[in-house]
């Protein structure tokens, strides 16, 4: 029988069981860290509150961090993992500690579970941004070249109805040539990888219009390739501003792990 003082279990990630080790040192805030295990799975866990973390911007930067410490540090274990997402939590309940619920739930998922591991292992994330200059794709345009030249003749006023003029006439044409440029920048990148996904980024960098921002599953052995693919867009494109990220475990493509009711995933704002 549980009682409200039975901890919850903050859930890392999950592995094959025969890859995991005790040895796993410390998580959020110094918590000790366990592997929880049922039917061939492992749930690398710490125990701690039943709600979720909570604090201000700076004390959950720092947590988003560890955790993400945590399962990198699990994905050196072997070639797979299945990431977690920050802030679920397995409570007790029902009669179950928390423990239990979470093998429970290991149990019912594991054929779900084990094939998403076989799926992913070799497998690595790469994030790819593309973004464009919207001054140097309209740099040899003419009606642009004309604006900016005439800037300087303009008194104060007119000069700021002109720059604002220019201003939309470049991003109008970044747009126009971010559509053009999309379709095959995004087959090109696709010939390297198993899967994508499209990226979740909020605002591009300050004045640039993005092409493209996605997440790839790809093999360990074809990182260089990718890489090799965004130098090729560099030089073919002046006016492009590439970004590229990882390999990092596959936090992207870990539909699988979908703990339902058993776990809470919850803001820690």
């Amino acid at each position: 029988m549980t009682t409200a003082e039975e901890p919850g279990l903050y859930l890392y990630a999950i592995l094959p069981e025969r890859v995991a080790t005790p040895s796993l040192g410390v998580g959020i805030r110094d918590a000790p860290l366990k592997v929880v295990t049922a039917a061939g799975l492992a749930a690398v866990v710490h125990e701690g509150q039943v709600g979720a973390l909570t604090g201000d911007d700076a004390d959950v930067k720092e947590w988003v961090v560890q955790h993400s410490e945590v399962v990198e540090r699990v994905w050196g274990f072997g070639d797979t993992v299945l990431p977690a997402t920050f802030n679920v939590i397995v409570a007790p309940g029902d009669g179950e500690s928390a423990a239990e619920r979470l093998c429970g739930w290991l149990t019912t998922s594991a054929e779900t579970l084990a094939a998403r591991l076989q799926t992913l292992a070799g497998l690595v994330e790469l994030q790819v941004e593309i973004d464009l200059d919207p001054q140097r794709v309209a740099q040899s345009d003419p009606e642009a070249t004309q604006l900016r030249n005439s800037l300087a003749e303009r008194p104060p006023g007119v000069r700021r109805l002109l720059q604002r003029k220019l201003d939309t006439l470049e991003r109008d044409a970044a747009d126009r040539r971010a559509d053009e440029l999309y379709p095959d920048y995004r087959r090109r990148l696709a010939e390297h990888c198993e899967d994508l996904s499209e990226g979740r980024r909020a605002h591009p960098p300050q004045g640039f219009v993005t092409v493209l921002n996605l997440a790839l599953l790809a093999r360990r052995e074809a990182v260089e390739s990718v890489g090799s693919v965004l130098a090729t867009i560099r030089s073919e494109q002046p006016a492009a501003e590439v970004s590229f990220f990882g390999p990092w475990p596959p936090y992207s493509f870990t539909d699988a792990l979908d703990i339902g009711t058993v776990g809470d995933r919850a803001s820690a704002r």
